[in-house]
């Protein structure tokens, strides 16, 4: 048995493990290759991200996704390329427009180089995901774009907030479902496609990818709360700093405004102030680790992760579908 990927993954078959590892070191090149440009400083900014590393996660779902028809066929890596692109793009955009300072352990591009910077490199790089997809043909192109329409809405969902009278939690799941979920259905999906399954397991494995990418983003939800490491890329309490509305004190507003109680009407007011001092930080997070709140995101990680790993109850028993099944319980290991 043998760890490949993100999270420690546990691949129980030799022939399972060098077809993954060798598409993912294809992806890596691929990512190198299609963040080159005649101009250095171009260069440089768009492979920033890339050499920073990275869970490569929706790739690895790709490489997975592909083992139900033919792992080899042409279109598998350049499709991992363009999600993985894709994602690399939203990030640059994501910390321009959360003003974020670290990205991966390095510092993030818009500090470096400035918010415009930031975000003509995230065009950049949308612009060659696009050039790659054209390859992979109409319906590929197709599939993307109806993806990434459902990512920049949940963007856009988040940005404007929930309307009046909606809960707060329901929008939230509603914005991951676009903002995360999307990429990581189109991971499966693609996996699947290029690699010529049927259409009844490539529905399979875009359903999965949907519920998994969920369960990914609420795990780091978590992470942002519960961690004392970088475990999730970032320091600890960084989305709570910045203000912006994770699970755990989503959760924390619903069972204040429900029940009145002194303790957690005085943390949404801790939450609510400013963070910008560590030592008050510190306190919130403290104090939001006690809180019922905080296993409740979890409790909600867990259901989505499990209902990912239902969706697969279909799919013909083996190693691929076991490291399937690994992979929902490795995403709520991030966040016990």
């Amino acid at each position: 048995m043998t760890v490949v990927g993100p999270f420690g993954l546990h691949v129980r078959d030799q022939a399972l493990e060098a077809d993954v590892q060798t598409g993912l070191a294809a992806v890596e090149a691929g990512l190198l290759e299609a963040t080159k440009s005649d101009v250095p400083f171009i260069t440089e900014a768009a492979q920033h991200l890339v050499r920073a590393g990275g869970k490569r996660f929706r790739p690895l779902l790709v490489m997975l996704a592909s083992q139900f028809g033919d792992p080899d066929a042409p279109g598998v890596v350049p499709a991992a390329v363009v999600v993985e692109l894709t994602h690399l793009a939203t990030l640059y955009h994501d910390d321009v427009m959360d003003e974020a300072d670290v990205r991966r352990g390095v510092e993030s591009a818009n500090t470096r180089w400035g918010n415009s910077v930031a975000v003509l490199t995230g065009d950049f790089l949308f612009a060659r995901a696009s050039h790659i997809l054209a390859d992979l043909g109409p319906e590929a192109v197709r599939i993307q774009a109806e993806a990434f329409e459902r990512l920049v809405t949940g963007q856009i969902l988040e940005t404007a907030g929930p309307r009046d009278g909606r809960d707060p939690v329901d929008h939230y799941l509603d914005v991951l479902s676009g903002k995360t979920g999307s990429l990581v259905a189109v991971s499966g999906r693609f996996g699947a496609l290029m690699a010529g399954a049927d259409e009844r397991t490539v529905d399979i494995l875009t359903q999965y990818g949907e519920r998994l990418g969920i369960a990914f983003q609420l795990a780091d939800d978590v992470l942002d709360i519960a961690s004392d490491s970088h475990e999730s890329g970032k320091t600890p309490g960084t989305d709570l700093r910045e203000g912006i509305p994770t699970l755990p004190v989503l959760r924390l507003r619903a069972q204040a405004a429900e029940d009145g109680k002194p303790d957690d009407l005085e943390l949404v007011e801790l939450i609510d102030g400013d963070l910008g001092d560590d030592d008050t930080l510190a306190e919130a997070l403290r104090r939001l680790r006690a809180h019922p709140a905080l296993e409740q995101a979890r409790q909600d990680t867990v259901r989505y992760a499990q209902e990912a790993r239902a969706t697969l109850a279909p799919l013909p028993e083996g190693y691929a579908k076991s490291a399937l099944e690994e992979l929902c319980d490795a995403v709520v290991h991030r966040a016990g």
